[in-house]
């Protein structure tokens, strides 16, 4: 079955109270939850949202450089994915709704490529 990944940006998430933020605690953990009950679910998280604590590995020069941070200054970095293994595109854009309803922002999704591997 093909993988999809569906993710957000931080930015995506808009500026809410912690109220907000706890209502939406409850309902996106129900979709992980029957995410993993279909048998669906590979992962799910959401990331730090200090973009500092990133860094980034460049072998493009032929040796390995580590840079703090991340690798090229942006306006926008990834808050949270999910991967999910599912029979279909329909399938894969429902669960993306749910978590889209579940977190309270948008999501984005694209389909693995075919062969690629997973540890």
């Amino acid at each position: 079955m093909p993988e999809y990944l569906i993710y957000f940006n931080q930015q995506w998430v808009g500026d809410h109270t912690a109220e907000w933020f706890q209502g939406r605690a409850a309902p996106s953990r129900a979709v992980v939850a029957e995410l993993q009950a279909a048998g669906q679910l590979v992962y799910a998280g959401g990331l730090v949202e200090e973009v500092e604590e990133a860094f980034s590995a460049d072998a493009t020069s032929g040796e390995v450089l580590f840079t703090d941070g991340p690798f090229v200054e942006t306006k926008e970095y990834l808050g949270g994915l999910t991967i999910v293994n599912v029979p279909d595109v329909e399938t894969a854009r429902m669960w993306a709704g749910r978590i889209a309803e579940g977190c309270g922002w948008p999501q984005e999704v694209r389909e693995f490529k075919p062969g690629s591997e997973r540890g």
